[in-house]
This record gives structure tokens, sequence and C-alpha cells, in this order.
């Protein structure tokens, strides 16, 4: 049988994944404690599902969480012969709190003892273990539902091993920090700024005002030269080394510009090679919320 353990931190998304599952045909268990994994899946075996299973385990069983007993539970699963992996949602500690006053619910380690801040904290260090053991490991920030499952789809539904590595190139404003979850980082700012050119500065990297003025420069044409070498040559050490995912992660100031542009420049490169390639940009809809302008008249600069 395929069973899907479907954990992370508390506000990246699981509810969703697992409803998506549930809409394409698994058979979706939610909030089980870990102690009780084992069972769920001699359970599912002995009733034939025809059908995978997906399990969502995380901190809301309290003190029936164990993330150690979730591991048990996998490799146990793998040794009876079944398919059993580990999908681990995550997401900056600034879009878990932005999403936590939308929803106005309590964070399952606060508790009336800790800020919200710090039960974001605890509840990551709790989970490393899961982290660290997760099959894959899937950022939420700055995507829309859709999105997410397509992401969800690439990952459960594509039938690619699993030793694979997928690479995911995010844009970001250095004004709102570094994204936590990057294991590399590009900073863009030396190239010239289309937000001081007038004519194109209410349009982002997506649009080609934008994408062209960027990427005509020379000094950009010589750093994505420089640039692609690299990745080139990085992406077959880091699977040699059994890396599953790579965030590689490029940023300007705002994060609607110019790292937008380099970003889908160099998502592009890496699809044309035939590798696994996601490309999103977590602060281009707050950037463009930021700015004072209409889109049928002249643009006012807001900073």
């Amino acid at each position: 049988m395929k069973f899907l353990i479907v954990t992370g931190l508390s506000g990246a998304g699981k509810t969703s994944v697992l409803r998506h599952l549930e809409d394409v045909g698994f058979q979706c268990i939610d909030n089980l404690p870990s102690p009780l994994l084992t069972q769920a899946f001699s359970l599912c075996e002995k009733v034939e599902l025809n059908k995978p299973v997906a399990l969502g385990v995380d901190s809301r069983s309290g003190a029936l969480f164990d993330p150690q007993a979730v591991i048990r539970a996998v490799d146990e699963a793998q040794h009876s012969g079944n398919e059993a992996s580990i999908l681990f949602l995550e997401a900056d500690t600034e879009t878990l709190i932005d999403r936590y006053k939308e929803t106005r619910r309590d964070h399952p380690l606060a508790g009336g003892k800790r800020t919200l801040e710090e039960a974001i904290r605890a509840e990551r260090e709790m989970l490393q273990p899961l982290r660290e053991r997760a099959n894959d490991v899937l950022s939420t920030g700055g995507l829309r539902t859709k999105e997410l499952c397509e992401r969800v789809d690439a990952i459960v539904l594509s039938g690619e091993p699993r030793q694979s590595l997928r690479t995911e190139i995010m844009s970001f404003g250095f004004k709102r920090g570094i994204p936590r979850e990057s294991d590399l980082v590009f900073d863009v700012r030396f190239l010239p700024n289309p937000y001081y050119i007038r004519e194109i500065r209410a349009f982002t990297g997506l649009e080609p005002p934008v994408r062209d003025y960027v990427l005509s420069r020379e000094e950009t044409k010589a750093f994505l030269a420089r640039l692609y070498d690299l990745i080139d040559y990085l992406i077959p050490l880091y699977q040699r080394e059994g890396k599953r995912r790579l965030m590689i992660a490029i940023g300007c100031t705002g994060g609607a510009h110019r790292s937008v542009a380099i970003s889908e420049a160099l998502g592009a490169h890496l699809h044309a090679l035939g590798q696994n390639v996601t490309v999103s940009h977590r602060d281009i809809r707050l950037e463009e919320a930021s700015w004072s302008f209409r889109r049928n008249g002249a643009p006012q600069a807001s900073r």
C-alpha cells in the first residue's frame, strides 16, 4: 500500500493539502495521534483499501504527539513492503503569524503561556526530526491554494523517483527578510532598478516592460551566464549527496522587479535542461499592494 504522512508547522496548510488529496483519490485521516499510526496502517492493509492513504499527524495531538513514533511507524511500514513517505509543510514565521491573525485561532503550543512567535519557534524545534526525515519539504509561503495543490501533485502524483532533485526558485524582497528555507541566496540589487524608471515602475518582472529592461542589460547577461554555470555545476553535486530539494532564493529590494525577472530566467534555463523546477514569487503581491499608483494613470512613488 501507499501511505503518506502529512505533517509540519501549524498554519502551513496541512488541512488544505489533505482536502486536495481527498479530492484526487486518497483516503484521508486527519489529526491522528502518532502512537496509533501503526494500528492505522494495519487496519488499512486488513480492509484492502484500493486507494492510497494520507494521514495528518502534528502537534495538535498534544501529549499524544511523538515525532519519533511517527518515524518508527514509517520505517515499520516500509519494512513490511509498503510505500510510506513523509511530506513536511512549513512557512516562514512572518507568514504563519499573518495566517493566525487572519483565522484568529490559537496555536496548539501557545496555551496562554507563550506568545505566538514563541509557540512557532517551539513547534519548529519539536518537529525538526520529522523535517530531517521527510521525503519532501514544501514551503507554502506566498502560495495560493491552487499553486499549493499543484506543488503537492508534482510531489505525490508525478511518479518520479524519490531520489530526484527538485529545484525551487523563489524571488523575494530583502526589506521583508531572507526566506528561512533557502539553501542558496543571490542578491541582485546591483542591477539597475526599474522602480526608478517612471514609465515601467508600475509593472512587475513578469511583464515585458520590466522583464526586457532587466534582461537586456549587459551586466544582467554577464551575471546570468555565471549564475547558469554555477547552478549547472552544483545540481549534480547536490544530487550525488542525495539531496531531494534545493531552494534558490533571489532577492532585490522589494521583490517585484529584478528578482522576479532573474528567477523566471533561471527557471526557464533549468526547465530547458530537463530539470524538475518550480518558480514562485514570495513578495510580488505585497509589493504591488504597497505601490501608490493606478494602472491607467501616472504612477506615484511611495518610497
